[in-house]
């Protein structure tokens, strides 16, 4: 198979893989924060949290470009910074993949904390630890199962982004097309061979994981 083939599947695994990564820290640590505290407005901001995994994918893109855009304060302070607009860039499409990923890992990880048994956290506290210690030695490891789950969903949601990646870093070979932008391109142009060599990869790919997500509650 040639390098057209390869190079937008390629590109997809690693923004997924690099996305993952980010949607994994900040899932795990929002998850914490807001598993067991009550306080006003955590409804909202949870709903918040969670609002990309309903919103329509150009709606994600399109928020992106108002808050990542030139003409937003953000935007123009990672100009000046790197010299250059994030928005059409790799990091662009590492961006829209982290946001529609991150509800996934939010809610996996939110249900794992909740299913530890409060008991095992509290006698590491009376045996001396403090709360970073009870999270790092007794929280996460009671709910690796769930973590991993969330991860795992975490990465196909990544790898199969299309509208928001479309919107917000564009459909450059070689820079920002990944697997899904390209079928779109290949149905558009007629070639069917690829389009259709593109979605059985993305396919089997997310049949394994989705199997492995089933294989972890056996």
């Amino acid at each position: 198979m040639s390098s057209e083939f390869w190079t937008p599947l390629k590109l997809s695994l690693e923004i997924a893989s690099i996305s993952v990564v980010f949607v994994f820290l900040f899932g795990i640590l929002s998850a914490k924060y807001m598993a067991k505290r009550s306080f006003v407005g955590k409804t909202a901001i949870e709903t918040l949290l969670t609002l990309p995994l309903v919103l329509p994918p150009t709606v994600v893109g399109f928020l992106l470009i108002i808050i990542f855009g030139i003409n937003s304060p953000i935007g123009r302070m990672i100009e000046n910074i790197f010299g250059s607009p994030i928005i059409f860039t790799w990091w662009a499409a590492v961006i829209a993949a982290s946001v529609v990923a991150f509800p996934l890992m939010y809610q996996s990880a939110k249900t794992g904390f909740l299913s530890v048994d409060p008991g095992a956290e509290e006698a590491a506290r009376v045996d001396g630890a403090n709360e970073w210690k009870v999270f790092l030695y007794v929280t996460l490891p009671l709910s690796a199962k769930t973590l991993i789950t969330g991860v795992i969903l975490s990465f196909a949601r990544a790898l199969g982004e299309f509208g928001a990646t479309l919107m917000f870093a564009g459909n450059l070979p070689g820079r920002t097309q990944t697997a899904p932008t390209a079928i779109y391109m290949a149905i558009e142009s007629g070639n069917m061979e690829s389009a259709w060599l593109w979605v059985i990869a993305l396919a089997g790919i997310s049949f394994f994981m989705l199997l492995s997500t089933s294989l972890l509650k056996q």
